[in-house]
């Protein structure tokens, strides 16, 4: 039996820059080799927090709207947008509540905390144990190959605009010679008061 997590393929990755941070993934949807969507976005935007998540695409789609909930729930009583460390650890609770049948997802987040301005990023694993992190994030089936990528292209302190260039080599490399990911890429990159969009084309093969 294949593994839920790869059988709809797809790649996300996050890292930090100078003040900012930027989040991407690719756009496929398919069933297992077969491709079914090229316009399926893994990202999804809770106020100030983003949150990457690839694997079972039904799971996808539930966890982002059980997070669209909460988070609108968490807005209602507190009276102020959640954080981003608030929300890693409403991702993992929420996750670990699933843990005897957990949903097949592989979450990333990534924001700018609004009362220091630091860029903050995270993953998870299948049951909410989070994994910080400095530098760079990564999840998908392509995991292994954005590994490799960032660790070469990555520095410290990089402005909006290199950091741009750096994920979308990293991820484009990646998803490359990954088969279950590609057919085009999104990349959102985010200072404290400015959030750019970007589509990136990519080999449709």
């Amino acid at each position: 039996m294949s593994n839920p997590q790869e059988i709809n393929g797809g790649s996300c990755v996050a890292m930090v820059g100078k003040d900012c941070f930027a989040i991407a993934c690719d756009l496929r949807l398919g069933m297992q080799s077969i491709g079914v969507s090229n316009n399926f976005e893994k990202i999804f935007n809770y106020d100030n927090t983003f949150l990457g998540l690839t694997g079972l695409a039904t799971d996808v789609i539930s966890l982002s709207e059980v997070f669209r909930l909460k988070t609108n729930m968490y807005k209602m009583r507190e009276d102020h947008p959640i954080e981003p460390e608030t929300f890693a650890n409403l991702v993992s609770s929420t996750l670990y509540q699933k843990r005897f049948g957990p949903y097949f997802i592989g979450p990333v987040v990534a924001g700018i905390n609004s009362k220091t301005g630091k860029p903050f990023i995270c993953s998870f694993d299948l049951i909410g144990c989070i994994d910080f992190s400095k530098d760079f994030a990564v999840t998908g089936t392509a995991s292994d190959q954005l590994f490799g990528m960032c660790e070469s292209l990555w520095e410290p302190d990089l402005e909006p605009e290199e950091l741009f260039e750096v994920i979308s080599q990293a991820l484009l490399n990646a998803v490359d010679r990954d088969a279950l990911s590609g057919w085009g890429a999104v990349v959102y990159v985010v200072t404290k008061d400015k959030v750019v969009k970007r589509l990136l084309k990519t080999r449709q093969d």
